[in-house]
């Protein structure tokens, strides 16, 4: 019945917006928590309703523009304005802010063993118990319940301070919950509204929490998902599939539709998802850095770190660009992406016996088949820019039985493949651009195909060139483990610095996100091309949408192995331990070159040292307030953000010399300064009577001081207090340097083992 009502009003409400589309856009209106007119009304709802009241033609029924009532995540309500209501509405009392709504974008059987995870072994899966206990909750495309990896075999109860619903809806009854997806809801007002057009998505869309795109089933399993022995890819990449957090619990809040992720829905499920009593909020998504006042993830996620939430985010995939990173608040875990050490070799032999490395997930990999060999096609020149293998832009003549090369870039990698098919092609070779570089990202194509990297296609191209008929065939070389180097960093992952805020480094780690194996809606072929007949419960997917639920699943193993701890000492606890180094013992890699921090952040996950860090630096709400002073942020912009009426003045007299308690240390230098001091307090969580003393790895051209050089904890949580001074080296200015990076560590005096480690970044700006 809840569901019909439901549909009902949506119908109801598109019908709405369909009249007045041309006039009427969405905004979230932001209201004062302790507003002067709040207590005229019986509830929040008819308090919201009553802004409408005052700024919609009598003669409309108001309730019709109300979207969504906001009360935990943020205090107000998301509704269709035309522009002079829009001005009309901020013009009364107790509205602090009004926001357009957003467009967002959504951004394994082996990854847990690579991260050092091992059912068996006395590691960090038994000290957390797999994550018993914590709930995680994914924000995302929604939810596949019938897979392998939500079976609730072996799972505790539902914890009891679990308040939230499975909604029904389109295919999604309450018994498609259970002991492991315990929750599911799904929204989509915003999106309907901002979607009036018909789409010309010919992917089934369910009203429900249903996935009908497989990237929230994706990450939710990566996330949580339960132990599935013989998992694979149409037999590619076998083994034990496993969530992060296997014993965790999964509430599933569906925000992303086919036309996007809209800022309202997010917001509203973020409202409900605190109410629900959620541990970990899982979000891979996002778009281009905004200020934090004007970006609801960051508003939301600040009043979900207030009631304890961990909140973990994807970095962006806009790299290897500066300034790229998204998500970059600091009370957010904000997450790059990182290799595996498990390739898919498809190698291609070129008729004049030249060997091409590439990689491919195609079927006929399982077998170590050998295609045989093509004549090559490249077909360029063409109006329909036929280089990128457009559908429809390949000429049937020219490409027949042939074995096609497409440049990668603008269309999907897996749709080139459909449009080689389609055109009469039998085989493909996706050929990386300058822009892609050497990224080894793979696909499930729906031909014999392999991917190459940018110095394999100049070769290839070169090749083609230089014969008048040229030749090659692939050589599918199974799944092979260990024999490359890795983890190196993604070269999609977004870098830093960040926009809005360079004080904090951003990301703030890194985790595999390259060639994920996961769960899979059994409705999809594994490309996700409505043409792909086949069916998997598996498939791979790479992004820091992939990376993010692996630190989300990582973070509910703490949670569960520390229940008291905060948001910010879980994040500490990931970041301080984290690894700076490959499997192999030298730095991690970002392309030809060590990577810098604006790419890993602290560096890559280590959730076996992560779940007993030894120290952490703690950070409470109020800090972040102050921080936020310290930026320049004004008295409205941070109450926008906080909901905190405060004077900057007043707390940063109080606070004299502060610096966010963050794990990370980043000093910026303008024009004329040489000095800088930082103050870091840190909190025993290991053992009693433990000493640390202090390594310093100083930033070349300037100079490190620490005091104390020694940390001597005599109690468990007893915090202490050092200092930091970088003084910059006058040649730096005079050689017009811009950046320099270092690391400090406090180690352990007994056990060399115990490292909380901290990047240092050193930025120059000239005028």
């Amino acid at each position: 019945m809840e569901a019909k009502s439901h549909l009902f009003f949506l119908i109801l409400l598109f019908n709405f917006v369909f009249l007045h589309a041309n006039t009427l856009q969405t905004y979230i209106v932001q209201l004062h928590p302790h507003g002067v007119t709040r207590s005229s009304f019986a509830s929040e709802f008819h308090w919201h309703l009553s802004f409408l009241e005052q700024t919609v033609s009598s003669e409309e029924d108001c309730s019709s523009r109300l979207i969504y009532s906001y009360r935990s995540a943020m205090e107000g309500f998301a509704a269709l304005l035309s522009e002079s209501e829009l001005v009309s509405l901020q013009k009364l009392p107790d509205v602090i802010a009004i926001r357009p709504d957003r467009r967002l974008q959504i951004q394994t059987t082996y990854s847990y063993k690579f991260l050092g995870l091992n059912p068996t072994g006395e590691d960090a899966w038994h000290k957390s118990r797999f994550g018993r206990g914590t709930i995680i909750g994914v924000l995302d495309t929604g939810v596949w319940p019938e897979s392998p990896s939500f079976n609730d075999q072996g799972m505790p109860p539902v914890p009891k301070k679990w308040r939230g619903i499975c909604q029904e809806g389109q295919d999604f009854n309450s018994y498609n919950c259970n002991k492991k997806l315990i929750g599911a809801r799904f929204f989509n007002i915003g999106h309907r509204v901002a979607s009036t057009s018909t789409s010309s998505n010919t992917t089934r869309e369910y009203l429900s929490p249903r996935d009908s795109q497989g990237h929230g089933t994706h990450t939710s399993s990566t996330a949580g998902g339960a132990s599935v022995p013989m998992a694979s890819v149409l037999g590619i990449g076998a083994g034990i599939a496993r969530g992060m957090a296997p014993g965790a619990h999964i509430a599933v809040y569906k925000v992303c539709w086919f036309n996007g992720c809209y800022s309202s829905d997010i917001l509203a499920a973020m409202d409900v998802a605190i109410r629900d009593g959620v541990d970990v909020l899982s979000l891979s998504l996002g778009g281009f850095s905004i200020p934090l006042f004007a970006d609801s993830i960051a508003i939301g996620s600040f009043r979900a770190v207030e009631h304890g939430i961990s909140v973990i985010c994807a970095a962006g995939n806009y790299g290897p660009l500066q300034n790229s990173v998204t998500n970059e608040a600091p009370w957010i875990a904000t997450i790059g992406a990182s290799t595996l050490d498990r390739k898919f070799p498809a190698i291609v032999r070129l008729g004049n016996g030249q060997f091409l490395y590439g990689e491919s997930m195609y079927p006929g990999n399982q077998f170590s088949n050998t295609i045989k060999e093509l004549e090559l096609v490249y077909v360029t020149g063409e109006d329909m820019a036929s280089e990128f293998c457009f559908r429809g832009s390949l000429p049937r003549a020219k490409v027949r039985g042939k074995m096609v090369v497409c440049d990668r870039g603008v269309n999907d990698r897996a749709q080139k493949g459909q449009a080689v098919k389609e055109s009469g092609g039998a085989a493909m070779i996706l050929a990386n651009t300058e822009i892609n570089l050497e990224e080894d990202t793979v696909d499930v194509h729906v031909l014999p195909a392999t991917s190459i990297g940018f110095e394999e296609s100049v070769h290839l191209k070169a090749y083609i060139k230089s014969t008048r008929k040229p030749r090659a065939r692939i050589i599918f070389g199974g799944t092979v483990i260990g024999k490359s180097r890795a983890p190196e960093v993604a070269q999609f992952s977004a870098r830093g610095p960040s926009f809005t805020n360079p004080s904090i480094l951003k990301p703030d780690i890194i985790a595999p996100g390259v060639n994920i194996i996961a769960a899979w809606p059994e409705n999809l072929g594994p490309t996700g091309l409505p043409e792909d007949s086949r069916r998997v419960n598996f498939t791979v997917m790479s992004g820091t949408s992939m990376a993010c639920p692996h630190v989300s699943g990582i973070a509910a193993l703490i949670r569960s192995a520390h229940p008291r701890w905060s948001p910010a000492a879980v994040k500490s606890a990931i970041m301080t331990t984290a690894d700076v180094t490959d499997h192999s013992g030298n730095p991690i890699m970002d392309g030809k070159k060590p990577a810098e921090v604006f790419a890993i952040g602290a560096g890559h996950v280590n959730p076996e040292r992560a779940v007993n860090p030894g120290l952490i630096y703690d950070i409470k709400p109020e800090d972040y307030v102050t921080h936020l002073c310290t930026l320049g942020y004004t008295r409205s912009e941070i109450f926008i953000i906080t909901q905190r009426n405060i004077s900057c003045n007043e707390l940063l007299q109080m606070n004299e010399g502060f610096s966010l308690n963050y794990p990370s240390i980043s000093v910026i230098f303008k024009h004329g300064m040489t000095r800088e001091m930082i103050k870091r307090r840190l909190t025993n969580v290991g053992s009693p009577n433990s000493i640390y003393s202090v390594e310093v790895t100083a930033p070349v051209g300037v100079k490190v001081r620490v005091k104390p050089r020694r940390l001597v904890f005599r109690h468990i949580n007893q915090s202490l207090s050092y200092r930091v001074w970088l003084i910059s080296r006058k040649t730096m200015v005079k050689e017009r340097v811009r950046f320099a990076q270092g690391h400090l560590t406090w180690v352990h005096s007994q056990n060399n083992l115990s490292r909380v480690r901290s990047p240092l970044s050193v930025t120059w700006k000239y005028k």
